[in-house]
């Protein structure tokens, strides 16, 4: 109730430390951090710290803009391609890999996917006018969820409307629309979205044993 999510710690450290000084290390020195809920406690955060040799701009949020609206009011980005992430995930995202992924495949968006697998307990059926086609024992499915983290064309933001709540999902199924290419990055490393109480409890378990 009285710290916002990016600020509480995981060990002895906040959870958007965590992040920014990952980022740090592959060279990324250039950040937009969008603020709304206690917001001026994430600011006086990163007014106090001027040791990371960093430069931390913000985009105050006057109503919900959702999980990228946010990135339309900032016009002066100084490189060509954009990293959006949630603040409240906890990962060791390999961002040169990520890039290098998104150039060589010459993608307009590409969406950090966490991959999970469902394992069914029965044979599976394929049927079709109530004729069994096929069969699979015991399958195990696998499927890609959205990670939170994305790397854009800074070009691409121009399609978000301006002050409008505005998602990233919506971006992902304008740019399917238009037919540009959006691609997947599947998530090899360490991933944890710290969205409810056992997720905060699990990362003060992992930072013990993972390096971030």
């Amino acid at each position: 109730d009285t710290v916002p999510k990016p600020l509480l710690k995981i060990g002895d450290k906040a959870i958007i430390d965590y992040n920014v000084d990952r980022l740090r290390m592959f060279g990324i020195d250039d950040y937009w951090i969008s603020l709304r809920y206690l917001g001026k406690q994430i600011e006086s955060h990163f007014e106090k710290d001027k040791g990371r040799n960093i430069h931390v701009n913000f985009v105050w949020e006057t109503k919900p803009l959702g999980t990228i609206g946010a990135a339309r009011g900032i016009t002066n980005f100084r490189h060509d391609y954009v990293l959006i992430s949630n603040s409240d995930i906890l990962t060791n995202l390999d961002y040169e890999d990520f890039f290098l992924d998104f150039v060589k495949k010459e993608a307009d968006m590409s969406v950090v996917t966490i991959p999970y697998q469902v394992n069914i307990p029965y044979a599976v059926m394929e049927t079709s006018n109530n004729h069994v086609i096929s069969f699979k024992e015991k399958p195990t499915y696998t499927y890609y969820s959205n990670g939170g983290i994305y790397l854009v064309k800074r070009e691409i933001l121009e399609k978000i409307p301006k002050d409008s709540f505005f998602n990233s999902t919506d971006l992902m199924e304008l740019i399917l629309a238009e037919g540009k290419k959006l691609i997947s990055y599947p998530m090899r490393e360490y991933w944890l979205d710290i969205g409810k109480h056992e997720d905060f409890n699990q990362a003060q378990h992992d930072v013990k044993h993972i390096k971030f």
